[in-house]
C-alpha cells in the first residue's frame, strides 16, 4: 500500500469511528448518515485512491478545479457534489458533471441550472443553502439565503425543468447569533427541513457538518456531512 493511501485509509476510518460513534450516540442508524469527501485542492489521484477505499461521494467548490478532475475521473461510479458559491457563467460546466449542487441561493441561479440541465438532458438533485447569519430577505457572508427565502427558492425548483429540490444546506455561521453555536444552527436548520417536508416529503437532504462538527450536525439530525481536511489533511493554499 503507498504512503498516500495508508494516509487516507487511516484518516477515512478514523473519521468513519467519528460518524459512527455520533449516530451511536444520536440513537440512529449509522447507515442514515452519508459522508461527502470534500477533495477541494487535492489531485484527481486522491480521488481514485478514495473511491478504491469505498467512497462514493465527493464535493467540490471551484468549478475550474472541480471540471477537469471530474472528467478524469469519469470512468468511476462517484457522485459529484458541488458545494460552492456558483456564478451563472460557470453553469453550463457545472451542469456537465456535478450530480448535486448544495449551493442554491438565488432564482436567477434556479433558472441557469434548469436551462443548462435541459440542454444536457440531465436532471440535478438541488439543496438550498441556508444562510443563518443572513438578515430576513438578504444573503450571507458566504452565500445562501436568509431562512424567509427557502419557499420562493423551493417553489421555484419545483416548477423548475431538469431540477429536483432535494433538500437543504448549510455552513455554520461565523457571525450572527449562531456563531459558535454549531447544534443550535444545525437545529434550526433541522426545523426548517421539517417545515420543508411537511409539503416536499421528498425534499430529505439535510447537508451540514463538517471535519470541526460533523458531531454536533449529526445529533441534529444531518443526513449528509461535507469532510475534507479530516480525510485530505490540512489543505494548501491557493496561490
Amino acid at each position: 500500500m503507498t504512503d498516500r493511501k495508508s494516509e487516507l485509509a487511516e484518516n477515512l476510518a478514523r473519521v468513519e469511528e467519528r460518524i459512527a460513534a455520533a449516530c451511536a450516540a444520536a440513537g440512529r442508524p449509522r447507515e442514515e448518515v452519508t459522508l461527502i469527501v470534500v477533495t477541494k485542492t487535492y489531485p484527481a489521484s486522491d480521488v481514485r485512491i478514495l473511491h478504491g477505499l469505498g467512497v462514493r461521494h465527493v464535493a467540490e467548490n471551484r468549478d475550474q478545479d472541480a471540471a477537469p478532475k471530474a472528467a478524469a475521473c469519469a470512468d468511476l461510479d462517484l457522485t459529484w457534489h458541488f458545494v460552492g458559491q456558483l456564478q451563472t457563467n460557470k453553469v453550463r460546466s457545472v451542469v456537465g458533471y456535478a450530480d448535486v449542487v448544495q449551493s442554491v441561493d438565488r432564482l436567477r441561479l434556479v433558472s441557469s441550472l434548469s436551462g443548462a440541465a435541459g440542454k444536457a438532458g440531465r436532471e440535478l438533485g438541488c439543496l438550498i443553502q441556508v444562510a443563518l447569519d443572513a438578515e430576513a430577505g438578504g444573503r450571507g457572508d458566504r452565500g445562501g439565503v436568509a431562512p424567509d427565502g427557502i419557499e420562493e427558492l423551493a417553489a421555484a425548483l419545483d416548477e423548475a425543468p431538469g431540477l429536483r429540490l432535494a433538500g437543504l444546506m448549510t455552513v455554520a455561521p461565523l457571525v450572527g447569533e449562531y456563531a459558535g453555536r454549531q447544534r443550535a444552527a444545525f437545529d434550526r436548520l433541522m426545523d426548517l427541513s421539517t417545515a420543508l417536508r411537511a409539503t416536499r416529503p421528498a425534499a430529505n437532504m439535510v447537508s451540514a457538518g463538517m471535519s470541526a462538527d460533523l458531531e454536533d450536525a449529526i445529533a441534529a439530525g444531518a443526513t449528509h456531512v461535507r469532510v475534507g481536511t479530516a480525510v485530505l489533511g490540512v489543505r494548501p493554499k491557493l496561490g
